[in-house]
């Protein structure tokens, strides 16, 4: 499928607010209700959207902290890591790297106590290094620009 200018601007409306109604997408995008529908449902249908979620606020709910860590594992604990990373519920999201470091994670945690809590999990697994995020430069944002492909 090719993503015309008015399937860009529909996604981008939808990662501002997933809940926007068909109708007031069509009014931003000069389409009816129903032809926007048809053009969600093809997108969601060949997997271009995959989903819509609620964003949380972790500070309001007690996670104070946010962290990117990386971890360079040790000989053999890459694999036993990766088991156990899934069942950590601080990691929001967590990524296998090229270069030096096998994985990335983005992390939220309470306080520095928690976070030194978790760093003594993963120090089994390999070396650390934590980098304590001070603010968020760029959202998760609606498509800006296309990408080229």
């Amino acid at each position: 499928m090719k993503i015309d200018s008015i399937n860009w601007q529909i996604l981008g409306l939808l990662q501002s607010n997933a809940r926007m109604t068909n109708a007031e997408i069509g009014r931003n995008v000069g389409l009816s209700s129903p032809a926007v529908a048809e053009r969600i449902k093809k997108m969601e249908d060949l997997g271009i959207i995959n989903g819509y979620r609620a964003e949380l606020d972790f500070g309001s709910m007690g996670y104070q902290l946010k962290a990117i860590i990386t971890l360079r594992a040790f000989m053999g604990k890459l694999k036993p890591f990766l088991q156990k990373v899934v069942q950590l519920d601080e990691v929001l999201n967590c990524y296998r790297i090229t270069g030096n470091e096998n994985i990335i994670m983005e992390v939220v945690l309470a306080d520095q106590y928690h976070l030194e809590e978790f760093i003594d999990q993963l120090i089994t697994y390999g070396e650390t290094r934590t980098h304590i995020v001070l603010s968020n430069v760029v959202e998760n944002s609606p498509i800006r620009r296309k990408i080229k492909g």
